[in-house]
């Protein structure tokens, strides 16, 4: 019997066998949530502890209401600690180990146990993957739950999920999407952070990031390949700027999460002495040598002390975040700061406030001296600025760039995204299998688009090259942590051919489809398939830089395996936004080629259509390229307008 056959059974009676010692004997060998501060009144957290409770029969209620109420007031949420598993390793099994009637089902429950590995997560027992409040659920009683829906789930029905919650199991067909997926969709006149952080301990809604409540995290590859592709970013990950060629330094507060990174390989070197580590900026400079080195400390610093040594600059501290562990002041040591949050959140923010306009302080004088510096989109201007800090050139606008809408955008606009896969068998050898199919079909469109001098092909050729570079090396620097996992920056015609070839490869058995040994029908189907996950670039473009289409306008295909829709404040600066993507399951069969075609192509060309819209004329030329070698898309395209005709208007 698979050692995760328990997930079949949900919350069974021995979880109600442990002590009250034993439920809070708190893990020290893992990272732990800071204490969450939500202002509740005695009503709200009676209310909390009521909602929570709706999960569980009434007999159960007498012990777990003060269970509830205790972990409220200690921890600021409640997490139903007593019924975080311990059974099993938390962890991606090979698919064909899950307790699942169908394959789509056991696919989304490895994804759900990938993001809650230890190893990947943030807070595990808190339910957090990253950036310190990107939940995949609300509390453990929705894990158990959603996991024995997934375990009885047929190909005829859906699953329904809401910030966590599992709605239920509702009546669909084969192609319809196995789950739907939101978080945080609340309407706009709810949604400050104030109003979040009460929902969140009510446990009415959750913050799910964008791939902490879609389970579509793949550690932190996933942000390496974008750091890394594209060029000036690299410092902003060691890893990403070791494969890119330079000396890469990031400070980190918390000492676990630096040993944690140091040990999966993510940065080279590690030092808490900043003497020793401008010493070794000095030397490896001089000797032209790349590495990454990991200072434990404060960003501010470190940015104090850089002087003339640093060339590009960025940040990305947490500042979706600020007041609740995202950021750390400079003035208070880790532990003290974390005490502070804790004991008088208002005084720890006044900390984060001047720390912030220190912060832009030291940024502004390095910009002086040369420097390049861009906010990498999690709302360090934004916060600055509402600190105090001078970060406006002009009334609304920041004066210093934007990652994704000053130096992504045309990227973006010419189809190149994120997409990812992930081999379901949890064999490596697969992996490299598919990293070589997708370097040929690299090569194959870049020998398709060097005869073109358009400006748009141009900088479309120097993305498959950036490309042909990441997949030839990726595996040569140790990317994976938790799933076996790739991420791939592509256009629309590199994604569907990468999903169809994949999914040649399976047909052919050139890809692991050994089966289980199991005799149940649904687990003798091929159990070694890769999944493609498409975090669909379009989601960038909630805003338009100022040509309208502010807002994202959805239509999904109905073919997904789970569709995910939610609000993060993440990518754009300060701007809060819809973002959107799915899964896709990719099996072999003649239906998973024909859903990779439709599904790849739609979702890319939608996006960029949009942006052709917008004005962007990289958006243009490919959405018109698009229309050449898909007959049956037909798309509006926007007519220049002569700014002249416009100046003696009003």
């Amino acid at each position: 019997m698979s050692a995760i056959s328990e997930l079949a059974y949900g919350i069974t009676d021995s979880y109600y066998t442990l002590t009250h010692a034993q439920v809070f004997a708190i893990d020290p060998s893992v990272p732990h949530a800071p204490k969450r501060t939500p202002a509740l009144t005695e009503a709200d957290k009676k209310q909390a502890v009521r909602n929570a409770l709706r999960y569980f029969p009434t007999d159960r209620h007498a012990l777990l209401a003060k269970e509830f109420a205790f972990e409220l007031e200690t921890f600021g949420h409640i997490y139903m600690y007593r019924f975080r598993p311990t059974g099993y390793e938390m962890k991606a099994y090979p698919i064909g180990d899950y307790p699942a009637k169908c394959v789509q089902a056991a696919a989304i429950m490895l994804q759900i146990q990938n993001n809650l590995d230890k190893r990947v997560a943030q807070f595990p027992h808190e339910l957090i993957t990253y950036g310190g409040n990107g939940s995949v659920f609300n509390n453990w009683a929705q894990y158990h739950l959603t996991m024995k829906y997934l375990s009885q789930m047929s190909d005829q029905q859906t699953l329904v999920m809401y910030s966590g919650h599992p709605h239920g199991l509702f009546p669909s067909n084969k192609d319809a999407p196995r789950a739907i997926v939101t978080n945080g969709m609340v309407i706009p006149n709810y949604s400050s952070r104030q109003d979040y952080d009460k929902m969140y301990a009510l446990g009415n809604s959750q913050f799910g990031q964008m791939t902490a409540g879609s389970y579509c995290y793949i550690g932190p590859q996933g942000i390496v390949h974008g750091t890394y592709h594209y060029g000036y970013e690299c410092c902003e990950k060691p890893k990403a700027g070791v494969i890119a060629g330079v000396i890469c330094v990031v400070a980190e507060v918390d000492g676990s999460a630096l040993d944690k990174r140091f040990e999966q390989g993510w940065v080279m070197e590690k030092e808490s002495d900043l003497e020793k580590v401008i010493e070794r900026i000095k030397e490896c400079k001089k000797n032209k040598i790349c590495t990454s080195i990991g200072y434990h400390g404060n960003i501010v610093d470190l940015w104090e002390s850089r002087k003339h040594l640093v060339d590009l600059g960025s940040d990305q501290t947490s500042l979706h975040n600020p007041f609740g562990g995202g950021y750390y002041p400079v003035s208070l040591g880790f532990a003290e700061a974390k005490a502070l949050m804790e004991s008088n959140p208002e005084a720890f923010k006044a900390e984060v406030e001047k720390s912030l306009i220190r912060h832009i302080n030291a940024v502004d004088k390095l910009a002086a001296k040369g420097m390049r510096f861009w906010d990498y989109g999690n709302a360090f201007l934004l916060e600055a600025g509402r600190a105090g800090a001078q970060v406006f050139k002009e009334p609304g606008v920041f004066k210093y760039p934007s990652y994704v809408q000053d130096i992504m955008g045309d990227i973006f606009s010419l189809g190149f995204g994120p997409f990812r896969w992930i081999c379901t068998s949890g064999d490596h050898n697969d992996l490299l299998k598919t990293d070589e199919i997708a370097k040929q079909v690299i090569e194959e469109l870049m020998a398709e688009n060097a005869s073109s001098l358009h400006h748009s092909d141009l900088k479309a050729q120097q993305q498959y090259q950036d490309n042909h570079l990441w997949i030839s090396k990726c595996d040569d620097h140790k990317l994976v942590v938790g799933s076996e996992a790739r991420i791939l920056y592509c256009n629309a015609e590199g994604r569907s051919r990468i999903a169809v070839r994949l999914n040649e490869a399976i047909t052919r058995g050139e890809i692991s489809c050994t089966h289980h040994a199991q005799s149940r029908p649904p687990r003798r189907l091929r159990n070694r398939l890769p999944m493609a996950r498409n975090l669909q670039h379009y989601r960038w473009i909630s805003v338009l830089r100022g040509y309208g289409c502010a807002k994202l306008r959805l239509v999904i295909p109905s073919e997904a395996l789970l569709l995910c829709l939610f609000i993060t404040e993440v990518v754009l600066v300060g701007v809060r936004l819809s973002t959107v993507g799915f899964l896709l399951l990719l099996d072999g069969s003649a239906d998973a080629t024909r859903r990779a075609k439709s599904m790849l192509h739609w979702d890319v060309n939608n996006g960029v259509s949009r942006r052709s819209w917008s004005g962007n004329e990289y958006a243009k030329h490919q959405i018109e390229h698009a229309m050449k070698i898909e007959p049956q898309l037909t798309v509006t395209l926007p007519e220049s307008v002569n700014d002249g005709l416009l100046e003696n208007l009003f």
